[in-house]
């Protein structure tokens, strides 16, 4: 039996969502039901479909008291939303279902393993601890013995304000693994447990310690191997800019290299970004059936919430899922290979010298897979190339490389926005000589920009005009193009 809470967010969530037309939202990237989405939580494959829930406010596109959201897919591009999952309405989260993750159970039942948030004093400092909750039947029962964690299961020293985030995976022997993000003198740290049942949970040691390096606290870890590394990826707060790559405020990292299981330490070979566009949060990974590691996450960022799609009734949207792999301790990202699927009416241009600016008969639209291979020309070599995406006469969003520092840049200044947020962010890539391949996935409000096989990403949502459809093609001297466009749809 659900709570009257959870009861009230589910009758307002049908009623609200239900009425947004689908051309209102995004096609293949999951967006909240009704009100504010923010970190994608439970990513799991469970009783055949795949699951995502998500931070979730259903009464309003602003944050407010956390809810878990729900939807189901069969290939992680078509979402179905289910009734909200969990809501504010227990003692240990009376203020707030905070992330958290999901996995089965060896008895077949799935297990949400999240952070509850109770307000402690006058002030609103509040105390974090996990909680569980399992499905029975069609509902996600809290565990009678909440919280299963508390800051009694840290070291001595760690905060207990800041201490949530719970990613679950299975170890190699059948049990449970468990990586938190954990605070100790507004430090990051990440802490490690291993359980037998999902159950009771038992401190291992600190996985990865950040001792000043990459902002503040560290949210939302996740811990894999891949193609026989161990990754670890998180979102730390308040960054500090690099010249060549790290941004300033809340962003992405990973760190890879090897497991010292032993000591339950992770040995850093290298770390990077994990997207440095102006909108992305909080990832986080499932193993699929096929062996495959998918990587999810908000497209959204803390820095720019005031911009939003505050003419809908819904706020907030997830990436598309990517494929993950390591080369050359390198985290490489890939859309799944199932938006292949939707691909529709391929047009192709070959040898295309590109100076100034310059349009395409078939190359247009705001839903689509756009594919560009940039070379130099023989004679007149290029110093920057450009490309608008969404324009008008008034509007649009671009993406420039720039030869002369290697930057490339997604900039959407122009996209319309009247709010002093950000709205350019760039990375360094590598020089190949002028030799650079774009990929570029559009749906309606977003653009995700795969550099040269995904070994770099920016990602970006705009809220432009759907009639601002147009794309052009720009370049200071003589750049050579081979383009590649695809619309993408499920008809």
């Amino acid at each position: 039996m659900s709570s009257q809470t959870l009861s009230d967010a589910r009758q307002y969530e049908k009623t609200i969502g239900d009425a947004v037309p689908e051309t209102d939202r995004p096609l293949f990237h999951l967006s909240s039901y009704s009100g504010w989405m923010n970190d994608p939580n439970g990513f799991s494959f469970y009783n055949g479909e795949y699951h995502l829930f998500y931070q979730y406010f259903p009464y309003d596109n602003r944050w407010g008291p956390m809810h878990w959201a729900h939807a189901t897919s069969n290939d992680l591009l078509k979402w179905k939303f289910q009734p909200a999952a969990l809501a504010p309405d227990t003692r240990p989260d009376a203020d707030g279902c905070f992330s958290g993750s999901a996995i089965e159970l060896d008895d077949g039942r799935h297990l949400l393993l999240y952070t509850g948030v109770n307000v402690t004093d006058k002030y609103g400092t509040y105390i974090q601890q996990q909680c569980v909750a399992v499905k029975e039947g069609e509902e996600y029962v809290k565990y009678e013995g909440n919280p299963v964690l508390t800051s009694k299961d840290l070291p001595e020293g760690y905060s207990r304000y800041d201490f949530r985030d719970p990613k679950m995976f299975r170890l190699k022997d059948g049990t449970f693994g468990c990586v938190i993000c954990a605070c100790k003198d507004k430090d990051g740290r990440i802490a490690y447990y291993t359980s037998k049942d999902g159950f009771d949970w038992t401190f291992k040691g600190i996985l990865a310690e950040n001792n000043g390096r990459f902002g503040t606290i560290w949210e939302c870890p996740d811990f894999f191997e891949l193609d026989g590394k161990h990754v670890l990826i998180c979102s730390p707060m308040n960054m500090r800019k690099t010249r060549t790559k790290y941004n300033p405020g809340n962003g992405t990292m990973c760190l890879i290299g090897t497991f010292d299981e032993e000591n339950t330490k992770l040995i850093e070979e290298n770390d990077q970004p994990v997207d440095g566009g102006i909108d992305f949060y909080a990832p986080t990974t499932i193993l699929t059936p096929d062996g495959r590691r998918v990587m999810i996450a908000w497209m959204q960022n803390w820095e720019t919430i005031v911009y939003g799609a505050k003419k809908f009734p819904w706020y907030g949207e997830m990436t598309i899922p990517r494929e993950l792999h390591v080369r050359d301790n390198h985290l490489y990202q890939t859309p799944i290979r199932e938006l292949d699927g939707l691909r529709r009416n391929k047009v192709e241009y070959k040898d295309v010298k590109v100076s100034d600016w310059m349009s395409f008969e078939g190359i247009q639209g705001r839903i689509l897979d756009l594919n560009i291979e940039i070379r130099p020309d023989d004679v007149e070599d290029y110093k920057h190339f450009e490309i608008r995406f969404a324009q008008d006469d008034e509007l649009f969003t671009s993406v420039r490389y720039r030869r002369s520092d290697g930057f490339v840049t997604v900039d959407r200044n122009y996209c319309g926005s009247r709010h002093a947020v950000i709205h350019q962010r760039k990375m360094k890539v590598d020089d190949r000589g002028g030799c650079i391949k774009l990929r570029i996935i559009l749906d309606r409000f977003s653009a995700e920009v795969f550099i040269n096989d995904g070994a770099q990403v920016l990602s970006t949502t705009f809220y432009t005009r759907q009639t601002a459809d147009r794309i052009s093609f720009s370049s200071d001297g003589v750049a050579v193009m081979d383009i590649e466009k695809y619309d993408l749809s499920f008809d």
